[in-house]
């Protein structure tokens, strides 16, 4: 019995892996590198292998020293958010998805990507702004916004400035749709979550 399950186990490890099971490996990586588990040069080997990786063996190599509980359920693909005469936020620990597909009118929406966890190189955010709907995305070190997809016919874009090429780059968020009266902004956060703050302040992104 013993051996037909070591034949099994050597099996499976020499099956292909997809870009979904390259991606979900690179989630644990990151994840255990913010719970304080990896140091960022080891987060950046263990990425780089795993995104060259072939077979679950490799997969399971780069992980088998890290736990998985904890981590936030699978992202959906697409996240749709209709915000109509309120404000609606993402913040803190939520996931990013793979695209995003956003109508405002009379409401807000802000996109902190702070403390987000980021499982995938780009994020696709279609939207549709119209009077009354602002668009705020925060973007800490290593996220970058372009907006070339962008049709306005009113409201502003504001963007900071694109990194240099020291900045290792670890989510491109492209916009695409229109702004008929709404305002889309990118700024860096207020205040850095590693950076500690003295007895009662407030941490504001």
């Amino acid at each position: 019995m013993g051996d037909e399950r070591t034949g099994a186990s050597a099996l499976a490890a020499g099956l292909r892996v997809s870009h979904e099971d390259r991606d979900q490996a690179v989630e644990i990586l990151r994840f255990a590198a913010g719970s304080g588990r990896l140091t960022v040069a080891e987060l950046d080997e263990r990425v780089e292998a795993a995104l060259a990786a072939k077979t679950v063996g490799d997969l399971r190599d780069l992980t088998a020293d890290l736990p998985l509980e904890g981590l936030p359920p699978q992202p959906r693909e697409v996240l749709r958010i209709d915000q109509r005469f309120g404000d609606a936020k993402r913040a803190g620990r939520w996931r990013v998805p793979r695209r995003m597909e956003v109508r405002l009118m009379f409401g807000d929406l802000k996109l902190d990507f702070t403390e987000a966890v980021i499982a995938h190189s780009t994020l696709e955010i279609e939207v549709d702004l119209r009077v009354g709907g602002d668009l705020t995305l925060v973007v800490p070190p290593g996220v970058v916004v372009d907006a070339d997809g962008i049709t306005k016919s009113r409201g502003d874009i504001k963007l900071p400035p694109v990194p240099g090429p020291e900045t290792p780059i670890r989510l491109r968020v492209l916009l695409s749709g229109t702004s008929t009266g709404g305002d889309i902004v990118a700024r860096p956060p207020r205040r850095l979550p590693w950076r500690r703050t003295r007895p009662g302040t407030i941490t504001e992104h």
